[in-house]
């Protein structure tokens, strides 16, 4: 027995963190009520600068992180607002309401969230949310083990706070 070594965060570790996501104003954003687990080294689970930060970090490390818009949720795209014709929306519409719907020219499903009701159009957004902000993402890690065959094999973390099939 007697103390095992402290695992570092490196490529194909599942890592648990709470994170605070806010805006450059420092306006809170998102907070984690219970940690999220990712598995890190290239798998998509977490914005890359966010996992560039992370590398070689231990569970009690924290870390905070600027992201441009294009590190985050891209830039603000004016091409992705679209008007539509009021009759494709259901009767209680109002501004904020999300839609999901296809991108114009792709199969790529897109949340659309309604900007204005302008008479018999409705003005909808496809761009994130925060696209076109710079975010702050802070963090403390929590855990961090190794992935196991099949989580590597999927490429996500299976069981408590992953994916599940």
């Amino acid at each position: 027995p007697g103390a095992h070594a402290v695992m570092q965060i490196a490529k194909d570790s599942v890592v648990s963190l709470h994170y605070k996501l806010s805006d450059a104003s420092g306006k809170l954003i998102e907070e984690t009520k219970s940690p999220i687990t990712y598995l890190h080294g290239g798998h998509d689970g977490i914005f890359p600068l966010v996992e560039n930060a992370l590398q070689g970090k231990v569970a009690g490390d924290k870390c905070e992180v600027h992201l441009a818009p294009t590190d985050a949720f891209g830039d603000y795209d004016a091409d992705k607002l679209r008007r539509e014709p009021r009759n494709m929306f259901p009767k209680n519409v109002k501004v904020g309401m999300q839609f999901e719907g296809a991108a114009e020219g792709s199969d790529e499903h897109v949340v659309y969230t309604v900007k204005e009701i302008a008479g018999e159009e409705i003005v909808v957004d496809g761009n994130h949310p925060l696209a076109g902000q710079s975010l702050v993402f802070s963090c403390k890690v929590v855990d961090v083990r190794a992935a196991t065959k099949e989580e590597l094999h999927h490429g996500h973390v299976h069981g408590p706070g992953g994916h599940h099939h």
